[in-house]
């Protein structure tokens, strides 16, 4: 996912001559690689799933779990990496030219995408992140509140309270997708005050042991809430007037879903492997499998492929699982991360004024 380095942070991280926030380990940590990568399997597949026709209670129960943690996982590793952040002129141009830039390419690139593939009057809206983007305004936006968060006292309350406020109102817009930048913004507060002995003791056999029953148990509640609520919540996109409920619940829901996501993001680190593997190498190219992966579902769709019989067949559902892993594991492959490095990690030197003489 977006500029998730899995090098521990050190003193670079911290700035120029200012004390790291952690100890240094040396080089990347396969852990957070592996984690990144089987976080973004689960992306894949839950978003291979929304066009399903009849989708079924099994499918929807599953999409419920899922989708109850993976992208709070991601954001939570996102705030770890965001330790220590200054926003000195060389942080900024980095958060430009990893987020920003990347993000106006693929939202001129969407657009084009549907223009030629039977939406001729899709229009582009800079304001309105095309579906999967909006991450990356997003972690923009949390970045540059780093060092408000590594000031305030009880960061991880302020920014539930901030949570609970956004989906209680309805009236917030959907410029940036503010309401999930709002009602996301927790998660990234609390990578931010995590240590590495927090993921050493989610990483423990007993951790592992017990994230077993109480996956069984999610999984149940998921089944049982299914034809009870929607799947709109865990998107975090609307206020709780917006989807048909009263305002209060949003604070609520905003608590209940925090501590769900809490519980079970541990449960998926506990079974993360924490030594290299055939997956490592392809955590550092999560990234390019966010951004790309959003052209071959949609492109699925537009063939009507979704419309095969056996797609509706309990076969067909493991297959198309099975075929979205494959396709974000060859996206996140070096040949494809070198092919589309301009786009996604573009080197903007020769636009960059250069530093003063000292």
């Amino acid at each position: 996912m977006p500029s998730l380095t899995s090098h521990a942070p050190g003193p670079a991280a911290a700035g120029d001559g200012a004390p790291a926030t952690a100890p240094a380990r040396p080089g990347r940590d396969p852990f957070f690689d592996n984690a990144k990568y089987l976080a973004i399997v689960l992306v894949a597949v839950g978003h291979s799933w929304e066009p399903l026709p009849g989708s079924g209670r099994l499918v929807e129960t599953l999409y419920t779990f899922v989708y109850t943690f993976h992208m709070p996982v991601f954001i939570i590793i996102a705030g770890y990496f965001s330790r220590g952040l200054d926003l000195r002129s060389r942080r900024v141009w980095k958060l430009v030219t990893s987020l920003v830039v990347p993000y106006a390419v693929f939202e001129i690139a969407y657009t084009l995408f549907e223009r030629l593939t039977g939406s001729p009057d899709f229009s582009l809206s800079p304001l309105t992140p095309y579906w999967l983007l909006w991450f990356l305004p997003a972690l923009f936006l949390w970045r540059l509140t780093t060092p408000f968060w590594e000031t305030v006292r009880w960061p991880v309350a302020v920014a539930l309270v901030i949570a609970a406020m956004g989906a209680v109102s309805s009236n917030i817009g959907g410029d940036l997708h503010l309401q999930r930048v709002l009602q996301f913004l927790p998660y990234y507060v609390l990578g931010l005050q995590l240590r590495p002995a927090h993921f050493d003791l989610v990483r423990r056999r007993t951790v592992r042991l017990a994230s077993v029953p109480v996956c069984l148990v999610a999984l149940a509640a998921a089944y049982w809430a299914v034809p009870r609520t929607t799947t709109s919540w865990f998107f975090r996109r609307y206020g709780a007037e917006q989807l048909g409920s009263p305002a209060w619940t949003g604070a609520v829901v905003t608590l209940l879903l925090f501590s769900c996501a809490l519980v079970l993001s541990a449960c998926f680190l506990a079974w993360v492997p924490n030594r290299r593997l055939w997956m490592t190498a392809l955590g550092a190219g999560t990234l390019y499998g966010y951004l790309l992966h959003g052209f071959v579902i949609k492109g699925a769709v537009k063939l009507d492929l979704y419309e095969v019989d056996v797609v509706s067949t309990p076969l067909g559902r493991i297959l198309v699982s099975v075929a979205a892993a494959a396709m974000v594991t060859a996206l996140c492959t070096p040949p494809v991360r070198r092919m589309f490095r301009y786009a996604v990690e573009p080197r903007l030197d020769w636009a960059r004024k250069p530093a003063p003489a000292p």
